[in-house]
């Protein structure tokens, strides 16, 4: 292991055993479900760099240690207020271009795994939410277990998915179908709608996404490059940087417009559990002026003493 590589802390990176062809990158925060702290983002890009450079490496493929792939940022400290949003700015008026600036930061870590040179595979299992859902689908591929989640629950409301892969992966009509809903899907309807390379049983995933690595680590790195920049350049001519900018900057506006600013005045008083039960059950989300009363309303009990 390089000293690079020893000053990961929130994943890990090596070769696959027996492999030299496939690097292994593997976030590494099981105690979280992997969810994403303000490193995560960061290492992604810098680990995809460490792979890229190394010439006996072909192809790449990004794994969860644990129960899940990834869980999304790790709102139960952002969004129940333990620590602070690093995007969120409620001691000032907000300040769009800064958000925006934070947020593309972490957009463009993600995408280091889209822009790298060689191939890359998601392996996912348990679930891929949020931003989770963002690191997977800026890989190459994507095979899932049978039974793993993806989707973007915060869609109904405090997120926008930054990355933009929905429709670019699903196409118009489904996106919009779980853009609108906030639904999960699992594996199988992910590998029906296309959206997943493959889908296994779970005890399959593994061997499933190795065979898939070593049938591609056999092609020449150059000839590897050139057809991903092909297809790649098919996505950026069809809008990708210009769709990924209105997305960033719109993840912003729901994070400070009365809904998203009730969500997390909720999760601040009530737990973020809470919240997200409000989020997901179905239940309408408080809007405009009814939005702004709940905020007062649980801004007053946070200035409030606490009950002894």
């Amino acid at each position: 292991m390089s000293p690079s590589e020893r000053e990961l802390t929130t994943l890990t990176l090596g070769r696959q055993p027996g492999e030299p062809r496939i690097a292994r990158l593997t976030l590494s925060r099981p105690e979280r479900l992997n969810a994403i702290n303000q490193r995560v983002p960061e290492e992604i890009r810098r680990a995809v760099a460490l792979a890229e450079a190394d010439d006996e490496v072909h192809v790449i493929v990004l794994a969860g240690a644990g129960r899940a792939f990834c869980a999304g940022y790790d709102l139960q400290d952002f969004g129940s207020g333990r620590t602070e949003h690093p995007c969120q700015q409620e001691r000032q008026p907000w300040e769009p271009t800064e958000d925006y600036a934070e947020m593309k930061r972490y957009t463009e870590d993600f995408m280091s795994l889209w822009r790298c040179r060689k191939p890359t595979i998601a392996m996912v299992h348990g679930v891929a939410l949020a931003g989770g859902s963002d690191i997977a689908m800026c890989c190459d591929l994507l095979v899932m277990a049978d039974d793993a989640k993806i989707g973007y629950p915060p869609v109904r409301v405090w997120g926008c998915p930054t990355t933009a892969m929905w429709t670019y992966r699903l196409g118009p009509m489904r996106a919009k179908q779980l853009m609108f809903t906030g639904d999960m899907v699992d594996g199988r309807t992910a590998a029906e709608w296309g959206l997943a390379t493959q889908a296994v049983p779970a005890a399959q995933l593994e061997a499933t996404t190795l065979a898939l690595a070593r049938r591609i680590a056999g092609v020449p790195r150059a000839h590897l490059a050139m057809h991903k920049m092909v297809v790649n350049q098919a996505m950026l001519t069809m809008g990708l940087e210009q769709t990924q900018m209105f997305a960033t900057l719109f993840d912003g506006v729901t994070r400070h417009n009365p809904e998203g600013l009730w969500f997390r005045r909720q999760a601040q008083v009530h737990g973020f559990k809470s919240a997200v039960e409000w989020r997901d059950s179905g239940r309408a989300i408080p809007e405009g002026d009814e939005a702004r009363r709940l905020i007062g309303e649980l801004e007053q009990q946070m200035k409030a003493p606490p009950l002894r």
